[in-house]
């Protein structure tokens, strides 16, 4: 007999590729991850990873056990959610990560919403980057994850994870006020390009809105030379308004910002955009804490 936890502890080495990572994220020591992996293979009676100097790998037979693996959990997560929904579970806590716009954009106001709606669920919101907040989902961490698409990001399809599309929104150009392309403020920017030979501020590597920015560079025909960054929008648009380069920021971070000293220029054509969805765990949409919040966050974004 397989027990699930084993399951859960497999997933989590095949998600962080190391044994001590994986530890880290379950909140056990790397000893007892070796311990559970060990157990599980001896269960199964199959070589299940494969470790080297750069880390955990899984073998053909651990890779069979894995797909198998999604669809167990889930299953598991729909029984949970069953079980709760039999019990009439209309009280609990449901935490959410999200980004800092996306929490102002649609979180707060969803927790506004089912504070009226539905007293009894209480909302824990944490604030993660769009890449960290999927991995703490995966990890167990919290329960609804708001993320923003981006390369390497786990696809909409995913075994493990059921998506619901919130909102897209499109990127400014913020250029100093001193800038040659300032002057046509209420006109949009005709070409991104325009902006090839400028230094530009922007987010770190990693952080999805950093890909937003690159790509839409790279489709302009240039790679951006970013001389400064920072994920905090605020941060950027400071350094902007010192003339230290040009950037592009999401329409809803630029909302209450203190513009003062740049001119913001929305991009002509199809403009550089990101998509944001909300994510739980396959098989806990209808659990009856979770469906509510995603509920509230689809209706939210919808009113726009």
């Amino acid at each position: 007999m397989i027990e699930a936890r084993r399951l859960h502890i497999l997933r989590a080495v095949a998600d962080h590729r190391t044994v001590t990572a994986a530890a880290a994220a379950l909140y056990l020591t790397p000893s007892a991850v070796s311990q559970q992996l060990t157990a599980l293979e001896q269960e199964t009676g199959h070589r299940l990873v494969d470790r080297g100097a750069k880390g955990v790998r899984l073998t053909p037979a651990g890779e069979i056990l894995l797909s198998h693996t999604n669809a167990v959990l889930a299953q598991l997560e729909r029984a949970e959610a069953e079980l709760a929904a039999y019990g009439k579970g209309e009280a609990g806590t449901v935490t959410v990560a999200a980004f800092a716009t996306g929490i102002a954009q649609v979180v707060a106001p969803a927790l506004a919403r089912l504070g009226r709606a539905a007293p009894g669920i209480g909302i824990r919101v944490q604030d993660a980057e769009g890449d960290a907040s999927l991995r703490m989902l995966l990890d167990r961490q919290v329960d609804v994850a708001v993320a923003v698409e981006y390369r390497g990001a786990p696809p909409a399809d995913d075994p493990r994870l059921t998506h619901l599309p919130l909102y897209a929104e499109p990127f400014d150009a913020v250029v100093p006020v001193g800038h040659r392309l300032a002057d046509d403020a209420e006109m949009p920017l005709a070409e991104l390009s325009e902006l090839s030979k400028d230094p530009w501020i922007g987010p770190y590597p990693g952080n999805p809105c950093h890909d937003v920015v690159v790509l839409a560079c790279e489709s302009a025909g240039f790679q951006p030379r970013l001389e400064h960054s920072s994920d905090d929008f605020r941060a950027v648009v400071a350094l902007a308004s010192a003339d230290a380069g040009v950037a592009l920021v999401p329409r809803s971070a630029l909302r209450g910002m203190d513009l003062t000293g740049v001119v913001v220029r929305p991009v002509d054509g199809v403009a550089p955009t990101r998509r944001v969805f909300a994510a739980v765990r396959r098989g806990a949409e209808a659990h009856p804490l979770i469906r509510p919040v995603l509920e509230a966050l689809e209706q939210v974004a919808a009113e726009g």
